[in-house]
């Protein structure tokens, strides 16, 4: 079986809006200058202390921001005009590598469970992904443990596994783990950055995503090494 990992935010769900109205609720609370737009999304796929320190600090309140930002994104996550919606032709990709017999979906995500939960919840996808690993299970991204406690709970091999992502760290995690690293264009980093962690192909929609996983798929056999698109 071959393993296909999405990243969430920034890669199948964009959640933008409500992750940089959360921060600047945060900031607030503390009484501190919030960061730019740009600033607030290019730390997006790193677990939320990680998150904090590079965006105030090791000296800052980083716990007490922490705690800030979940309380704030689950006040705000309670309006449905804060909704994170899929982006274009996400549900027909996952449609369509469900319906094969040969691969096997999972996630891994600087999300905490609890927001993949409820994820899981807003979009029936409970039996959706064979695997989810989250912040709250492994070191933050680009630490390559979360992979690597996919590929070991489905039986998946590095060659057999592909990571998707819109960040460079989620390019970084997937060349640690010795997987294949493709990027997203439509997430919340520049694509310069991907390609710099990486990255060996940048979809520029789902469509062109599905044509990447079709070839890595078609060319991948039991006694192959990882295929290079």
């Amino acid at each position: 079986m071959k393993l296909v990992l999405f990243d969430v935010d920034g890669t199948l769900v964009d959640s933008q809006n409500i992750i940089v109205a959360a921060q600047h609720m945060a900031f607030a609370a503390f009484g501190l200058e919030p960061p730019s737009r740009e600033r607030a999304l290019s730390i997006v796929g790193l677990s939320l202390f990680e998150a904090f320190t590079v965006l105030v600090g090791p000296k800052a309140p980083i716990e007490g921001l922490v705690q800030a930002y979940k309380d704030a994104f689950g006040a705000l996550r309670l309006d449905p005009a804060n909704a994170e919606p899929l982006f274009p032709g996400a549900l027909h990709c996952l449609d369509w590598l469900s319906g094969r017999d040969d691969v096997l979906l999972g996630i891994a995500t600087g999300k905490s469970r609890r927001g993949v939960a409820h994820l899981l919840e807003s979009h029936d996808w409970h039996s959706r992904f064979a695997t989810i690993q989250t912040a709250d299970d492994a070191p933050s991204k680009p630490h390559p443990a979360m992979i690597r406690q996919a590929m070991e709970e489905v039986g998946a091999l590095p060659h057999e596994t592909v990571m998707i992502g819109d960040s460079s760290y989620d390019m970084a995690m997937a060349r640690a783990a010795g997987v294949l690293p493709v990027g997203v264009s439509w997430g919340f980093q520049p694509i310069e950055l991907l390609t710099e962690a990486g990255a060996e192909h940048i979809a520029d929609s789902y469509a062109e995503l599905q044509s990447v996983l079709r070839k890595f798929l078609t060319q991948l056999s039991p006694t192959a090494a990882r295929p290079t698109i």
